[in-house]
């Protein structure tokens, strides 16, 4: 029996219009911050989302629960479309689709106690009642703090505590789907260990799923089932996350993991890294045809003039470039899209991330 996914998108398209300025403002342009994503979120499951800052990530988990609309597209949980849902029907499944901020110090309230924090959701959806004060408690305990701390007040509170706090918040509705935008980034990474292992709790516990937004592959890597890689609003590769790291079938996934850091200091010395040339294009007027042909060493070094062409003109497809059903690649010279440029990108090991380097490395 094929699984049902949680949460499903597609096509999902946002733009944030350019203005002049003066009194009439006249519309100049759209910044493209997401364009044409589709993914699935399956019950019980973590999908990490990670690129690059400005690549649309956070955009993309804000659209998909209706904190900003869509310019286009689809957005399917449990079989309800959520894009074009009215105020108060939304209002009613935010008690099943809750989000966990980036920063721990913006996210909370100051002026009020823990224990208002974490109660007002309940009071908002008119949970609280008589039990609402122990289910509070409740909460504190079940994210790693002591309940008789809900009287202190944010700034008590370290960085680490503070967005466990935010997760309490989160929970305290019972929700089936967690978006987590980059919740460990703000912290120390003696912290991030201690909330990353609550999160892998939690979701055992709760049978949550969840949306984790990140830049750090690394993170990711340990707490991902998938990952779909964001490059300039696209999705350019989606795979198990041990698919991904073991066999990376786009270019631009190859340099994010070779700019992981090894923890061996004589491997880490020895081994050469993809470094991409140029900057990020201006999202107000994206390159044609494949994104990141701009800064791709492919397209620089070793592609001919009618295969820069069609990269300069065709927008490529999540191709599967493997066996693996669950594994696609957005490039035209991954190793199933190609049938004449054979071996162009490596199969993720040391000597294939030497190659790809190449002359246009640096």
């Amino acid at each position: 029996m094929t699984r049902q996914p949680v949460l499903s998108v597609r096509n999902l398209v946002k733009h944030f219009p350019v203005r002049g300025r003066g009194l009439l403002r006249r519309r100049l342009g759209d910044v493209h911050a997401v364009c044409d994503v589709s993914f699935d979120l399956y019950p019980h499951e973590t999908l990490g989302l990670v690129g690059e800052s400005g690549c649309g990530k956070t955009t993309t988990a804000r659209v998909l629960l209706n904190l900003q609309g869509a310019t286009a597209g689809h957005v399917h949980y449990q079989g309800t479309e959520l894009t074009a849902l009215p105020r108060k029907a939304m209002q009613r499944l935010r008690r099943e689709l809750q989000i966990v901020f980036q920063d721990p110090y913006a996210a909370l309230d100051p002026r009020l106690p823990v224990n208002e924090i974490i109660a007002e959701p309940l009071r908002i959806h008119g949970l609280y009642g008589p039990a609402g004060r122990e289910n509070v408690r409740e909460l504190l305990a079940l994210v790693g703090l002591k309940p008789e701390h809900g009287n202190r007040f944010p700034h008590e509170f370290s960085g680490g505590q503070r967005q466990r706090i935010g997760i309490a918040r989160a929970l305290a509705l019972r929700p089936k789907v967690l978006v987590l935008d980059e919740p460990v980034s703000a912290l120390d990474v003696s912290i991030q260990a201690g909330v990353l292992n609550l999160l892998a709790d939690l979701q055992a516990q709760l049978g949550l799923s969840y949306l984790f937004v990140s830049h750090d592959l690394s993170v990711v890597r340990h707490v991902a089932d998938r990952i779909a890689v964001m490059y300039l609003g696209r999705i350019v590769e989606t795979g198990t996350s041990d698919e991904l790291f073991s066999a990376p079938a786009h270019p631009y996934t190859q340099a994010l993991i070779s700019a992981i850091p090894l923890p061996d200091p004589r491997k880490e010395r020895a081994r050469e890294r993809i470094i991409l040339t140029g900057d990020v294009p201006n999202p107000a007027s994206p390159p044609s045809g494949c994104r990141f042909r701009t800064r791709c060493p492919l397209f620089a070094t070793r592609l001919t003039t009618p295969q820069r062409h069609r990269c300069t003109t065709e927008t490529p497809p999540l191709t599967p470039p493997h066996s693996s059903p669950h594994h696609s690649a957005a490039c035209h010279w991954s190793p199933a899209a190609s049938s004449g440029l054979s071996g162009v990108i490596g199969d993720g090991s040391p000597r294939s991330a030497r190659s790809m380097r190449g002359k246009g490395g640096r």
